[in-house]
């Protein structure tokens, strides 16, 4: 598997399924800002799916089994607080990957240097919005606990190692785990209980292995092109 397609195929699906929030965010402001965070990471989906192939043909052409990302990122947006949950956990992760990244030499060193601003900015907004709905009303704190729930059984994938991604994983992971429990427990809120480990956790998305709602999305997702085989815009 390549690491560019893993990586890429990460940002890909999530910026799609940010994307469904246009005209149903709750506040004009946050749709303006969910809208710049899917345009970020559909800009490196693009430049790191280049550099394995044709681009519109490896997003809008391939079949389910195809596709490299994590299940986490596939998830539906749920309500807004479900959503938010996801970013952070994914938001967290992908700045401190793009960090190592950054500091070495290797492939991903230039796309790391230049993506790891805006990946800082994804997960300060996650962070604001989890403090903000943790630590609420009575009902916003739920939906936030909720998120967290449903969504902490995906998280373990993100640690498994990609060949060709040369970083530290267990540096990572407890990068991670420190931060994503500190901004918790700000906003009042509690990790769920269990290990991150392969029997527990789920995750098999980088071997092809997707979630029931994966399908309904890159059918909506791959439909004009599909429809429109060869034309141009």
């Amino acid at each position: 598997m390549s690491a560019a397609l893993a990586l890429g195929d990460d940002a890909l699906v999530l910026s799609h399924r940010l994307g469904e929030w246009a005209g149903h965010a709750p506040v004009l402001e946050e749709e303006v800002a969910l809208a710049n965070i899917a345009l970020d990471l559909l800009g490196q989906a693009r430049m790191l799916l280049s550099s394995v192939g044709d681009e519109d043909e490896l997003a809008f052409l391939r079949e389910e089994r195809s596709f490299r990302n994590v299940q986490l990122v596939e998830q539906p947006n749920g309500d807004f607080a479900h959503t938010i949950a996801r970013q952070l956990y994914f938001s967290v992760y992908q700045h401190l990957l793009y960090e190592q990244l950054a500091a070495g030499t290797g492939e991903f060193a230039d796309l790391a240097t230049k993506a790891v601003k805006e990946v800082a900015y994804h997960r300060d907004h996650a962070e604001r919005w989890v403090l903000r709905l943790g630590d609420g009303t009575a009902e916003s704190h739920e939906r936030m606990q909720n998120g967290l729930d449903a969504l902490w059984r995906f998280t373990g994938e993100l640690f498994r190692p990609v060949e060709g991604l040369d970083v530290d994983g267990e540096s990572l992971h407890g990068s991670w785990s420190s931060a994503v429990t500190s901004v918790v427990e700000r906003a009042t809120l509690r990790l769920p209980s269990g290990p991150q480990s392969s029997a527990w956790s789920a995750g098999a998305g980088r071997q092809g292995l997707h979630t029931e709602p994966f399908g309904r999305m890159l059918a909506e997702m791959q439909h004009l092109h599909r429809s429109h085989p060869g034309a141009s815009w």
